[in-house]
């Protein structure tokens, strides 16, 4: 099915099933811990022997000697691979850096070599019996110290196009930015830095491999089930007929898993070797240095204002850096689209750094870049003394999309997400003045950030099954990370076919069926479903030739077909299967799809210690329709404790010395837990965006975390007086300046 033109009227409009809070088909399995995920898949391989990686103790340099023979002989070991044995793998779709083979060291924990015993504990014995001398040679690991070496790019289209997060944007100004800056009666020039940080998934990365002659499957935990199989052909060198992905499960992976890792090519290397299948976890320290975090940044912002706060000129740029200094994060993605202003300079800058290989990581670009946008529009309304929220609504874009000239914004509501949110948080009994709220030791301050999230869709295909007792089978591809994917998809099939929810059975996460969008770049929903509908339209019109009426023209509803005066049971037409996708035409290139938010936060910060505890958080929210409302606000809440980890806790600390993340584990890498988040509000706006899909829905799961972390960053100010621009807020960044407000 072609999609060449906005939705009109549709079966969706009815909302029998979409768009009814529906609890998940997948919530009793994930709750009673039957749901099988990778590494508990016993009943695929019970044979299986267990792999255990050993990762380079060096961040740049190679492996001069490597002596596996101790280890060869240790107990229940089977086979091992070692890196310098093995000729360099290619790299996938999305690695920034070879995955296995040769003596070359890239990064700290670069996987060098893989002991397969009869149990894990044997395995990691053996392991660390493997004696390795490298010659170690200098790297860079200090972005603050490379960043003035990189390149720099102007961004033509800082919206990016919510594809491939590795893309580079093209080069280009707006207007004249340097002299409408220099005119601006109102200026703001600061600089925000960000740090590393992990996924910090519960899952680990896993994979059991098995090989069947020339065949190779893979039980893995992946969510981009295409993309990987096609790279997984490629770093092997067979061809992709003979890959097998299945990923019917996985607990978490937020951009981590988007492409193929070391657990992976590991498994499969190390299962032909032993001839039988081998199974494999990356132990916790090697997931934080061994396949990807998000990269961090050093942004400078520019602001120009007139005195009634409209903005005239902006300017955003961004450093990061990465293993092949090109693929770094995009910290201007929002700024092109989310402001008015007609003189624009938008450049993102990107180095080579020896750390481990920075990628996607929930909203890559627009989680950070929020936090220094919003920021720096928080204090360009103090400098033009306006309310925040009201210098946001006065900077409105009109008409085409300022960033990107001949563009139109597909649907816009953020003005009603504002005024909507600050109705409902009480913003108007904000005191603008900073530190002047007190209860008890605690000062109170209230924050708000506008949120942006691109909204792109992807081809996306299924299969649809009726059986003959009626029950309708979907399988796509499609995978699902915790987002509830199970769940929307079966809404989706139960209201094109007319049926109830409980005669619909969804199977995803194998390659073996048809190939649909994947979990990643907030497009996994909308596309998935409109996929999923194509098929069910041409069941459709497959039950309607074979009964004879034009199915087009019918209603299917309560498991019956009406056409006119005639009627028949779905089940009238035997046992029928149909397979479509829904591909997207070039119509869509004439806007600007994204969703909005307004967020808000109050905070209270101990006058004595520097504590800050998150009293409530509120996100309203534009996303077009919400197919299950239920498992959307789940998703917008835990983007929001993601943006509060960013924002207060989460920081990958680089040993600058010797180029690792020292603290890659979860005792280390702080996360929010319960305390941290007392309460949360999601409001949903009742709008459909016709260019989005059939559907008219749009993803929300990574808007939640674009916005929140500033929203409490500036209720931290109102709280204390005290701008803090290094992220995160930590205590220590601020407790010294305390005594003077408390």
């Amino acid at each position: 099915m072609d999609f060449n033109q906005p939705a009109g009227t549709n079966l969706f409009d009815n909302a029998r099933v979409i768009g009814k809070p529906t609890p998940r088909i997948d919530g009793p399995l994930k709750t009673t811990g039957t749901a099988p995920y990778a590494y508990e898949r016993h009943d695929v391989a019970p044979d299986a022997a267990y792999g255990y990686i050993l990762g380079a103790a060096i961040a740049k340099g190679r492996i001069s000697a490597m002596n596996v023979a101790e280890a060869r002989r240790a107990p229940g070991v089977v086979a091992i691979v070692a890196a310098p044995d093995v000729a360099p793998v290619g790299k996938g779709m999305g690695n920034v850096a070879p995955l296995f083979g040769g003596s070359d060291v890239a990064h700290y924990h670069q996987a060098i070599a893989v002991v397969v015993a009869e149990t894990f504990e044997q395995a990691r014995a053996a392991a660390a019996l493997i004696r390795v001398d490298y010659d170690r040679t200098p790297g860079a690991f200090d972005l603050a110290r490379a960043a003035p070496h990189a390149g720099a790019e102007e961004q033509d289209d800082g919206a990016g196009d919510g594809g491939d997060p590795q893309s580079q944007q093209t080069p280009k100004r707006i207007g004249d930015f340097a002299d409408a800056f220099a005119a601006a009666p109102v200026k703001v020039d600061a600089t925000y830095t960000t740090p590393d940080e992990s996924h910090a998934m519960i899952e680990p990365h896993a994979t059991i491999a098995g090989w069947d002659g020339d065949k190779l499957t893979l039980w893995t935990s992946n969510q981009m089930i295409a993309w990987s199989k096609s790279s997984m052909a490629k770093i092997l060198g067979i061809a992709e007929e003979n890959v097998r992905l299945d990923s019917p499960y996985i607990g978490g992976g937020f951009g981590s898993k988007l492409f193929v890792r070391a657990d992976a090519v590991c498994a499969a290397l190390a299962a032909k070797e032993a001839g039988r299948p081998v199974k494999i976890a990356l132990q916790r320290p090697l997931i934080a240095n061994n396949t990807a975090h998000r990269h961090a940044t050093i942004q400078r912002i520019r602001l120009g204002a007139g005195r009634d706060g409209r903005i005239t000129a902006i300017a955003h740029e961004c450093w990061s850096g990465n293993l092949d200094g090109q693929s770094g994060e995009d910290g201007t993605a929002q700024t092109p689209v989310l402001y008015a202003g007609a003189n624009r300079l938008v450049a993102s800058r990107v180095t080579h750094l020896d750390l481990p290989e920075g990628n996607a990581m929930r909203a890559p670009g627009e989680a950070v870049g929020h936090l220094a946008l919003e920021v720096a529009m928080d204090e360009l309304a103090e400098a033009t003394g306006m309310d925040p929220v009201a210098l946001r609504l006065a900077n409105e874009p009109t008409g085409e999309v300022p960033g990107k000239p001949g563009t139109r914004y597909s649907e816009r509501n953020l003005t009603r997400c504002l005024t909507e949110g600050a109705e409902r948080f009480g913003w108007a009994r904000r005191n603008a003045r900073p530190g002047a709220v007190r209860d008890g030791r605690w000062l109170v301050g209230m924050g708000v950030a506008a949120g942006y999230r691109g909204a792109p869709t992807q081809k996306s295909a299924a299969r649809v099954r009726l059986e003959a007792d009626g029950l309708l089978v979907v399988e796509t591809d499609m995978t699902d990370i915790g987002t509830g994917s199970y769940t929307i998809i079966a809404q989706t099939a139960a209201e094109t076919m007319g049926l109830p929810l409980d005669r619909v059975s969804v199977r995803l996460g194998d390659s073996a069926f048809p190939a649909a969008a994947g979990s990643g770049g907030q497009w996994g929903a909308a596309s998935s479903t409109a996929g999923v509908y194509a098929a069910c339209v041409a069941l459709r019109r497959k039950i309607g030739e074979q009964l004879g009426f034009a199915a087009d023209d019918a209603t299917f509803a309560d498991g019956r077909i009406t056409a006119g005066d005639r009627s028949w049971a779905l089940t009238d037409a035997g046992a029928q299967v149909a397979e479509d996708g829904i591909a997207f035409g070039d119509f869509q290139k004439g806007y600007d799809l994204g969703t909005y938010a307004g967020h808000f936060a109050e905070v209270a910060v101990d006058a004595f210690t520097g504590v800050t505890r998150i009293r409530r958080m509120l996100a309203v929210c534009d996303a077009g329709r919400i197919l299950n409302p239920m498992s959307a606000r789940s998703q917008v809440i835990g983007a929001m404790v993601m943006a509060a980890g960013g924002a207060l806790m989460e920081e990958l600390v680089v040993d600058t010395r010797f180029g690792l993340f020292v603290n890659h584990d979860l005792a280390g890498y702080e996360v929010p837990v319960h305390l941290d988040i007392p309460h949360q509000e999601v409001v949903f706006l009742d709008t459909v965006d016709p260019v989005s899909t059939p559907l008219k829905a749009k993803g929300v799961g990574e808007l939640g975390i674009c916005g929140p972390g500033a929203a409490i960053a500036n209720a931290i100010y109102n709280a204390t007086g005290i701008r803090v621009r290094e992220y995160p807020l930590t205590l220590d960044k601020y407790l010294d300046q305390l005594p003077q407000v408390a």
